[in-house]
């Protein structure tokens, strides 16, 4: 019997500890719906913006409405993990905005706004070819940091889209594709697989 209180008390110390060192509030429907909205940011960069890596090599494309369109789609994906990921924290009765959620959210600023300013020089170089394979490698890293400080599969995921930006980079025609598959399709299949092992 004593075995058996010591066998909890060690499962409870452990669960107490993995609480304050990770967050584990990250919602799967979060990224479900990052996916979804990178989906349609695609589309439209391609159908109604006309957005051809394989031609912008050679002829400078009016930019401003891809920033646009890019900042909306981060704007928003950013809101709905942060809306989820409070619901779910405040369903198990912790506070999303703790010292461990700020340590992962450093983590994750530093390749995002590195690649960020990356991507401006590009722009001012008329070198808009190069943004995607930028932005999933600079994701991913951001991704990698922040799966110290969460579930590791978020780290898996960074390794993925940095792959894939790499991938854009090689065959800049098909970047476009390359980056729905990443932002899009990637980010939904994490999100399905946290939610049904994370949150069922």
């Amino acid at each position: 019997m004593k075995e058996r209180d010591y066998l909890e008390d060690l499962a409870e110390i452990r669960m107490m500890m993995q609480r304050s060192s990770k967050f584990l509030s990250l919602s799967g429907w979060a990224g479900i719906m990052a996916g979804i909205y990178a989906l349609l940011g695609a589309y439209m960069a391609y159908m109604l913006f006309n957005f051809r890596p394989s031609d912008i090599l050679y002829e400078a494309p009016d930019t401003g409405k891809l920033i646009l369109l890019g900042s909306i789609i981060l704007i928003v994906s950013i809101g709905t993990a942060m809306l989820l990921s409070r619901q779910r924290a405040q369903k198990k009765g912790e506070s999303a905005w703790n010292s461990t959620s700020r340590r992962m959210l450093i983590a994750m600023a530093v390749p995002l706004l590195t690649g960020g300013l990356i991507i401006l020089v590009l722009l001012s170089y008329e070198l808009a070819a190069f943004l995607i394979p930028v932005s999933l490698v600079s994701y991913g890293m951001a991704l990698f940091n922040a799966g110290h400080f969460t579930f590791r599969e978020v780290q898996m995921l960074g390794i993925c889209q940095s792959a894939l930006g790499i991938l854009a980079l090689i065959f800049i025609p098909y970047s476009v594709l390359i980056w729905a598959v990443g932002f899009g399709l990637m980010n939904m299949v994490y999100g399905i697989y946290i939610h049904l092992k994370y949150e069922r």
